[in-house]
């Protein structure tokens, strides 16, 4: 059993038990957070439900595992022939979550 679901404005293939690493979630270490955007649902081979634009009453709920940040990445910008150079780095944060129930 697996579902298609939007989370922070991203799609996921999430199944019962997986770990995964989304952008950050406003939750504490430890809690519950629900996903009630579910694009598709499928139990099996022939059981499939595509929403419209989602699933009625399908839910998917994870518990947050972490908080933390990826690595770093430059952007570097530059006009040649005009002493323009500039760096910057940014770091993305990200949450972990593992998928505890998939409610149909």
């Amino acid at each position: 059993m697996f579902a298609i679901v939007k989370i922070a404005g991203f799609q996921e293939k999430v199944e019962e038990g997986m770990k995964l690493s989304v952008p950050s979630l406003p939750a504490e270490p430890g809690s519950t957070v629900t996903f009630s955007d579910v694009l598709l649902m499928a139990k099996g081979e022939d059981d499939i439900t595509v929403g419209v634009p989602t699933v009625a009453g399908a839910s998917v709920e994870a518990r947050v595992l972490a908080h933390g940040r990826d690595d770093k990445i430059r952007v570097y910008k530059m006009h040649r022939r005009k002493r323009y150079r500039r760096t910057h780095g940014h770091r993305q944060g990200f949450t972990e979550i593992e998928v505890t129930k998939i409610k149909a």
